[in-house]
């Protein structure tokens, strides 16, 4: 009985993450294909609108954007409707949460020495932590509480979408060689993960 049930965790640890990276990735195919597919057979000619075009054009859409926004008008106007959502109460803390995730996920406003080892006090137990806001920043609330040899560093939880932001001095922080997509996702998985050392040149 043991053998079968040890047997049917692995099983299942193998194929869950499998089947829900797949069933996700599929969601997106048929959400974009079915939310663009309109407006490109109302643009091509029947004959023309093959199946797959929507997510082609979603793609192409998105390089679009991310290439134009290097201009400052541009990235402007591409950040105006972010904006605005902003500033609908209820999906002002939807549309935030989300866009500070992809943030961090995708590194962006991060400098190369944002993942920290932090030290605790008085123990020998550290802490891998990102770092979000040092002072000195014009107009940002958390860099005005921040004093001049003091860092802010996210603490993400393993298996939980949450952490604590805490301030410390740097003399506590010690920089490590790793992106944030790569610190969250070793954070997040208690180090269980398969995440491999980055290659030297």
């Amino acid at each position: 009985m043991k053998l079968f049930v040890r047997s049917l965790l692995k099983g299942l640890a193998i194929l869950l993450p499998l089947i829900i990276t797949i069933e996700l990735i599929r969601w997106l195919l048929r959400t974009v294909e079915s939310s663009l597919s309109p407006v490109l057979e109302v643009v091509l000619p029947n004959e023309w609108y093959l199946p797959g075009m929507a997510i082609i054009s979603f793609i192409l859409l998105c390089v679009f954007i991310g290439f134009s926004a290097r201009w400052k008008s541009f990235d402007w106007l591409w950040s105006l409707p972010g904006k605005l959502m902003m500033k609908i109460p209820g999906t002002k803390q939807i549309y935030g949460i989300i866009q500070d995730v992809m943030d961090v996920m995708s590194g962006k406003n991060f400098a190369d020495e944002s993942v920290v080892l932090v030290k605790l006090p008085q123990s020998e137990v550290e802490l891998i932590g990102i770092v979000t806001k040092k002072s000195g920043i014009k107009d940002d609330r958390m860099s005005s509480l921040i004093e001049d040899d003091h860092i802010a560093v996210f603490m993400p939880m393993a298996y939980n979408v949450g952490g604590y932001t805490i301030i410390v001095p740097r003399s506590c922080t010690k920089n490590i060689d790793m992106k944030p997509a790569e610190a969250l996702q070793l954070v997040l998985s208690g180090g269980l993960g398969s995440s491999n050392m980055p290659k030297k040149n």
